[in-house]
C-alpha cells in the first residue's frame, strides 16, 4: 500500500497503453517524423554511432520510457537527470552555415517529444487499441510530466489533440527530407545485423519498419517522396498487425528486456497490471463521478475490445 506508483501511477492512460505491443512500430514511426526536422536529426547523427549500436540505442530509449512509466518517482527523475546532462554537453553544426547549436534547445527537444506522442496515439488508435479521444487528450496531457524530464516547460507543451496538431501545423514548414533524414530512412530499411540475424531482419523487421512508414501522416511521405499508400490499406494493416501481436502472451511479451511492468508489478500487486479496459476505468477515478467507466476483457488472443467514447 505505501510503495511508490511513480509519476504516472496505475490509474493512469500512460500505465495502461504503454504495456501495448503496437508502441515498437509506434516507436519506429517516431524515428521516421523525427528525422524530418533537420536541426534535430542533426544533432542525432552527429553525436551518436547510430548505425554501429542500433539496437543499444533503441533499447536505451525503451529503458527510458519504461523507467518513467512504470519506475518509482526516484528512478524516473534520475533517469531524466542523466538524459539533461548527457544533452547539455552535445552540440551540432549547421553544414551550410557552420552554425553551431545546443541539441537541447527548447524547440528541438519539443519536436522529438510531440513526435514521439503522436506517433504513440497514432500507432495505438488506428490499430485497434480501445483509445477515446478523451482518454487520447488525458494520454497527451500526461505527457507534460515527460516533457519536463527531458528539459521543457510543461506550459509550453501541447497537451491535447487540438494543441498537438495546432504545433505540427505550426511547424510544417520547418521539416525537410534532407541528407541526414535519408540516411536514417535507409537506416531503418536495411539496418545491419550478424549474418545469422539476417532472416529475421527481412521477414519480421522490414515489416515493422514497412508498417511504421506507412502510418506517417501524408505530409512526411511528400517529403520523402514516396507514394502516399492508400489510408484504409494503412488501417486495415495496423489493425492486422495488433491483433497478431497482441495474441503473444503477456508472459512472454514483459518477461523481455527491460522486464519494468514486472518490476512494477511486483511492487505494487497484481492489480497494477496494465490492461486496455482500464482506460475508462482510470478516466472514470481521475475525473470523478459521471464519467462512466469501460468494461472490456485483459486484451488477450480473440478478445473484442469495446471502444470508448
Amino acid at each position: 500500500m505505501d510503495a511508490d506508483p511513480g509519476l504516472f501511477g496505475p490509474s493512469s492512460v500512460t500505465w495502461q497503453v504503454h504495456g501495448d505491443p503496437m508502441m515498437w512500430v509506434a516507436g519506429v514511426r517516431a524515428l521516421y517524423l523525427q528525422a524530418l526536422h533537420p536541426r534535430a536529426v542533426r544533432g542525432v547523427l552527429q553525436n551518436s554511432d547510430f548505425r554501429n549500436d542500433a539496437w543499444g540505442r533503441l533499447m536505451r530509449t525503451a529503458n527510458f520510457v519504461g523507467t518513467i512509466t512504470y519506475g518509482t518517482s526516484e528512478a524516473a527523475e534520475k533517469a531524466g537527470a542523466r538524459i539533461r546532462k548527457i544533452h547539455s554537453m552535445l552540440k551540432a553544426t549547421d553544414p551550410a552555415t557552420g552554425e553551431r547549436y545546443p541539441v537541447d534547445e527548447p524547440e528541438l527537444l519539443l519536436w522529438v517529444h510531440c513526435a514521439e506522442i503522436d506517433s504513440y496515439v497514432q500507432v495505438l488508435r488506428r490499430s485497434g487499441y480501445p483509445l477515446s479521444d478523451a482518454a487520447a487528450d488525458r494520454y497527451i496531457d500526461e505527457h507534460r510530466v515527460a516533457a519536463r524530464l527531458v528539459g521543457l516547460d510543461p506550459a509550453d507543451v501541447p497537451a491535447s489533440r487540438e494543441e498537438l496538431a495546432a504545433y505540427f501545423e505550426k511547424v510544417r514548414p520547418e521539416l525537410a527530407a534532407g541528407d541526414e533524414a535519408r540516411e536514417v530512412d535507409d537506416f531503418l530499411q536495411h539496418p545491419p545485423a550478424p549474418w545469422p540475424l539476417i532472416p529475421a531482419r527481412e521477414l519480421l523487421w522490414r515489416r515493422v519498419a514497412h508498417l511504421a512508414y506507412a502510418a506517417l501522416p501524408p505530409y512526411a511521405h511528400d517529403l520523402y517522396g514516396r507514394s502516399v499508400p492508400p489510408q484504409d490499406r494503412v488501417a486495415r494493416q495496423l489493425r492486422a498487425a495488433g491483433a497478431v501481436l497482441r495474441c503473444v502472451p503477456e508472459r512472454v511479451r514483459w518477461q523481455l528486456p527491460p522486464k519494468h511492468i514486472i518490476r512494477a508489478m511486483s511492487r505494487l500487486g497484481p492489480g497494477s497490471r496494465p490492461a486496455p479496459y482500464k482506460v475508462d476505468r482510470g478516466l472514470a477515478i481521475l475525473d470523478g463521478p459521471g464519467e462512466g467507466a469501460g468494461r472490456g476483457d485483459d486484451g488477450g488472443c480473440g478478445t473484442t475490445w469495446r471502444t470508448p467514447g
